[in-house]
């Protein structure tokens, strides 16, 4: 018999393998545990399709991740922050403040998580951040700290 494999299986495969196994252990175990589902045509062909739709949308998502890099690579946002009297900042810039100040001044919007820089911004000038994007794609956002 031949099962298609929904979920990982330790000693058979992995999701998505078509794999031929008896019987007994493909109706009994991989089926009725919900493993695997009996790779008939219409099972395959179904399957496939999906795989073909998962893919055009993993190329969109990297598309527009790469559109949002070169964006971001040309942004430079401008942060005001109180200052104290030997001219260093009150506190530091947060992952927050950076990614409100994107929103409102480039109208993008950009997760926190996604600045993987331990950010520690505590004195006034420029300041290029590391900005992990996902699938592989950074950019280098330009922060310009101003003192008031």
């Amino acid at each position: 018999m031949k099962v298609l494999l929904i979920k990982d299986v330790k000693t058979l495969g992995k999701a998505g393998e078509v794999k031929e196994v008896k019987d007994g252990y493909g109706q009994n175990f991989l089926i009725a545990k919900g493993f695997a589902k009996h790779a008939t045509t219409e099972i395959l062909a179904q399957h496939k399709e999906e795989e073909r739709i998962a893919a055009e949308n993993l190329a969109k998502e990297i598309a527009s991740l790469k559109e949002l890099a070169t964006k971001l690579d040309k942004a430079k946002i401008v942060i005001r922050k109180k200052l104290g009297q030997n001219g260093h900042l009150f506190g530091s810039i947060t992952k927050d403040e950076v990614a409100h100040a994107l929103l409102e001044q480039h109208n993008t919007e950009i997760d926190k998580k996604h600045i993987t820089d331990k950010l520690s911004i505590k004195s006034v000038g420029e300041h290029k951040l590391d900005l992990k994007l996902g699938h592989g794609i950074h950019a280098v956002l330009h922060v310009d700290v101003v003192g008031e």
